[in-house]
């Protein structure tokens, strides 16, 4: 399910998200997709990480349920300030931020090196089969 909670006109349409979704899914999945402006960010962020800004994306996993559940929040102003400071298409920012929720959800991190080398390749590997270019290329 994807919800718009945002009032910007700048957002990939629900058959995208779900292409993404689908293409980064290991195994089944009940997902919640939730668009929200800079304001909702930053509180789920300072709530739920102690972090008092708006971050580009959150994953929330419910560990108790079958099939796995969650929630990934993308903060559309973040996402869009990035894809222009880093240069990149917005759609295939969106594209990436959606395949890194997903796979958090999943049990992928990135916090020891290790993690984050698999989870890059993973990633890119997902995105290209999404007909996206590597994610990382420029930060290498």
């Amino acid at each position: 399910m994807v919800q718009y909670a945002t009032e910007s006109g700048e957002v990939p349409a629900r058959p995208q998200f779900r292409r993404w979704v689908k293409a980064a899914l290991q195994r089944d999945a009940e997902v919640v997709l939730r668009l929200v402006d800079e304001q909702e960010g930053h509180e789920l962020n300072r709530q739920f990480r102690g972090k008092d800004y708006a971050t580009n994306v959150l994953t929330f996993v419910y560990d108790d349920t079958h099939p796995l559940a969650g929630d990934i929040v993308l903060c559309v102003p973040v996402v869009r300030q990035e894809a222009q400071q880093q240069h990149k298409d917005l759609i295939a920012h969106f594209a990436h931020l959606t395949v890194h929720g997903i796979l958090h959800l999943q049990g992928y991190d990135h916090l020891e090196d290790a993690e984050a080398i698999e989870m890059e390749r993973l990633e890119t590997a997902i995105l290209t089969r999404l007909g996206y270019g590597d994610p990382y290329a420029e930060h290498h």
